[in-house]
């Protein structure tokens, strides 16, 4: 029998204490790269953008791959790249967490259209009010204590 999955996940996650350090210069460059990673471990990045503070990406993962692989794959090879291409960015972190949201293939064009208007979407809302929004539209119970740690 073979195994078959339709495992889309929609990825957030914030620079380290949300610091507003992916600025428009380097933004474009750290996205494409994230997506060359994914694609690089067998991913499909359908779509991955975000602001400053924090990066949102619709992919989809297979089944041989552990989400929280992918994650840590993702960050650890997107945090030695800005490091070393931008010296100004030594010290870049991503925050310890993530958030991981399941998308079934109708909802694709709608959490597209959702990344892509991130800039537009955040003159009007900080990251913090749209990842509580997040959480609360995918019934996912949180801490508001530990929700920064």
């Amino acid at each position: 029998m073979h195994t078959y999955t339709s495992n889309a996940i929609h990825l957030v996650f914030a620079t380290k204490d949300r610091k507003r350090t992916i600025d428009d210069e380097i933004r474009p460059r750290v996205h494409a790269y994230l997506g060359g990673i994914a694609k690089s471990i067998g991913c499909i990045p359908v779509s991955i953008g975000g602001v400053a503070d924090h990066t949102h990406g619709l992919i989809v993962i297979p089944a041989r791959l552990a989400l929280a692989d992918v994650v840590k794959r993702l960050k650890v090879g997107s945090t030695n790249w800005i490091r070393d291409t931008a010296p100004s960015r030594r010290s870049f972190e991503w925050q310890r967490g993530y958030g991981a949201f399941s998308v079934s293939r109708s909802a694709w064009p709608s959490v597209v259209r959702y990344i892509e208007a991130q800039e537009a979407h955040h003159r009007k809302r900080t990251f913090a009010e749209e990842y509580v929004k997040l959480l609360e539209a995918h019934r996912i119970e949180y801490d508001p204590a530990f929700l920064w740690a």
